[in-house]
């Protein structure tokens, strides 16, 4: 299993190294310290998994679809600190298979490389506890339709996931915004194949994490 380690701390780049070496099957076939390093040694030689941090000075979430790009078949485990569920829900939207955090034990830690690359998704208990205690259901988080693309959304889709997360029906956002019902649910359901969400309430937790809506003012929409 050949891996990569991308983080821009020497400190963090020396634990995961030498975690990884315990495991007889894990190779560790390089290291980056930025996004530049890491796209240019993924061009250079096969990977299976990236253990990243995407959040480290020197990266961005944008390296996410450049490294999958570049490798269809690649793995990206995402290794980070505390971050919101929103922020999680983008990286798996980028293309992030599992997600750990930097302060998992030594053995998460082996089991999230080597499950990733048999194929699976791993999520240590923190990850999927900050998720859950936002009220965010990952069973309905549509996961295997997921892009290699960043969240792009345009100003009329956060306009009409607001008026969702506010309990208005299509009918009547489409009223509001002077468009008719056809259009309005269009928009809704390219939201959701964008936010990899199968139900609304999946938009409205999105619209209340984003700040789109307060979460003491939202209702969930009527239609579907």
């Amino acid at each position: 299993m050949k891996v990569i380690i991308a983080d821009s701390n020497e400190i963090v780049l020396v634990g995961l190294r030498t975690i990884l070496a315990s495991d007889p099957i894990i190779e560790v076939v390089g290291e980056a310290i930025s996004s530049e390093q890491l796209l240019e040694q993924l061009r250079t030689q096969e990977v299976d998994v990236v253990l990243l941090d995407y959040t480290a000075p020197g990266y961005t979430i944008d390296v996410i679809p450049k490294a999958l790009n570049i490798h269809k078949k690649l793995k990206i485990v995402a290794i980070t600190p505390e971050q919101s569920p929103s922020v999680i829900m983008d990286a798996l939207k980028s293309g992030v298979t599992s997600y750990i955090k930097k302060d998992c034990d030594i053995a998460e830690i082996l089991a999230s490389v080597r499950e990733t690359i048999c194929g699976n998704k791993f999520f240590c208990g923190q990850i999927l506890d900050s998720i859950r205690r936002a009220s965010i259901d990952v069973e309905h988080l549509d996961l295997e339709n997921f892009s290699c693309e960043p969240v792009l959304l345009s100003e009329r889709e956060l306009e009409i996931i607001k008026f969702i997360a506010e309990g208005n029906t299509n009918a009547q956002i489409a009223d509001i915004l002077c468009l008719s019902p056809h259009t309005i649910t269009t928009h809704r359901k390219n939201i959701m194949a964008k936010l990899g969400t199968k139900n609304t309430a999946g938009i409205v937790m999105y619209a209340v994490k984003s700040n789109l809506v307060s979460p003491n003012k939202f209702l969930f929409a009527r239609d579907s």
